[in-house]
């Protein structure tokens, strides 16, 4: 539906919050968080009062943003891949990131994101929570159980894997990053990119973590 939609007295209640919600994505993406509510209804010929029905506040509206760009995109047939231990870990985080970068890498996720981390809004503490919870904490519990080091329950997971693994998603993040807010020339093979940064990134960890954890390399 087109923004004109927007403007029909009857319109039914659901699809003009529908249609708000998604001008709202497009408009925050482009101007940040720092864009005016009244500058959002003009947009879409409606008064700001009426934005006012659907939303109580500008925070309101910036938690349904969130909500539609980050949350409800989320794919829970990832939590079962990076659980699968059938596979290796390396080809689990390949699928997931091909799959994560399919679905999350847009223009407009990345710039919302972005817009919020440079003017300090909370909503991202939402989306690090998720991600911590659903993503990094698993990528350490998993690379643990491959090498036959300790599980969790046995020694909990501590800061420094943790940052390891913040550092593997931060590099495929990063693909994001130059192609969509530094506007850099980023192959347009996406998915052999991503399987090239896991390859040096995990591989390279899988040491990091036995030595953290005193543990030699078995010989081959």
């Amino acid at each position: 539906m087109s923004i004109a939609s927007v403007r029909r007295k009857r319109l039914p209640r659901e699809h003009r919050e529908r249609l708000i919600l998604e001008e709202a994505v497009r408009f925050f993406s482009e101007v940040g968080f720092e864009g005016q509510t009244r500058a959002l209804a003009e947009r879409l010929g409606v008064t700001q009062p009426l934005l006012y029905r659907y939303f109580t506040d500008k925070e309101a509206l910036i938690g349904r943003v969130f909500d539609e760009v980050y949350l409800k995109v989320w794919n829970n047939d990832w939590d079962m891949l990076l659980a699968d231990r059938s596979r290796p870990l390396l080809e689990r985080l390949i699928n997931f990131y091909k799959s994560y970068r399919r679905t999350m890498f847009e223009p407009q996720w990345v710039r919302i994101f972005m817009f919020a981390g440079l003017k300090g809004e909370r909503v991202n503490d939402r989306y690090f929570e998720n991600l911590q919870q659903k993503v990094i904490r698993p990528m350490c519990v998993e690379m643990r159980h491959e090498l036959n080091l300790p599980p969790p329950s046995e020694q909990p997971i501590d800061d420094q894997e943790i940052n390891i693994a913040w550092a593997i998603h931060g590099a495929v993040f990063n693909i994001a990053v130059r192609k969509w807010i530094c506007n850099l020339q980023v192959p347009d093979d996406m998915d052999t990119l991503i399987e090239g940064t896991l390859n040096a990134f995990v591989l390279g960890s899988r040491e990091t973590f036995r030595r953290m954890h005193a543990v030699q390399p078995s010989r081959v």
